[in-house]
């Protein structure tokens, strides 16, 4: 398979933030904005692997600043590695307030997501290279990331088998 840029998943999306979105305080509800993360990080690995995929996991969601009733969002996504059948995916999302034109980075994300063969297992896709000195400094630390990743599903698969299902 032959290498891809990272720029070839870049993918945004931009959403206004209404009242149904937000929470009794006029602020956008976490799990609205978490959907919106998953959404774009989900196109971004489509359009590298060119298959279907599964999320494996996320990483903290780091909510840096409040989004309220009638800012936008742009919700910017790319692929930034790629392990065999996984590929890590990094989101940011920028608020806009629409009236005062100020934008703020308010939320950043890591990502997991497995391709799909068409029988449902795992699939191989092609590596990622980075371009930019951000995509480079992305591409550096995913390594790290990875095994830190591994280490906490291993104390989630523990803590589910020590709670159980009762």
């Amino acid at each position: 398979m032959e290498k891809k840029p990272s720029s070839n998943s870049k993918t945004v999306k931009t959403a206004q933030i209404l009242p149904p979105d937000a929470n009794a305080y006029g602020t956008l509800f976490g799990g609205k904005l978490m959907a919106h993360i998953d959404d774009v990080a989900a196109i971004a690995a489509v359009r590298h692997a060119r298959k279907s995929v599964v999320t494996a996991s996320t990483d903290s969601v780091d909510f840096l600043f409040p989004v309220k009733v009638g800012d936008s969002i742009c919700v910017e996504g790319f692929v930034t590695y790629v392990h065999k059948t996984s590929m890590e995916v990094f989101v940011k999302v920028i608020k806009d307030s629409l009236l005062t034109d100020e934008q703020t980075v308010c939320a950043t994300a890591f990502l997991t997501f497995v391709a799909l063969d068409d029988d449902g297992n795992p699939a191989e896709v092609p590596a990622v290279y980075p371009e930019t000195e951000q995509e480079k400094v992305l591409f550096e630390g995913a390594a790290l990331r990875r095994e830190r990743r591994n280490e906490r599903r291993k104390e989630s698969q523990r803590m589910a088998e020590l709670f159980g299902t009762d």
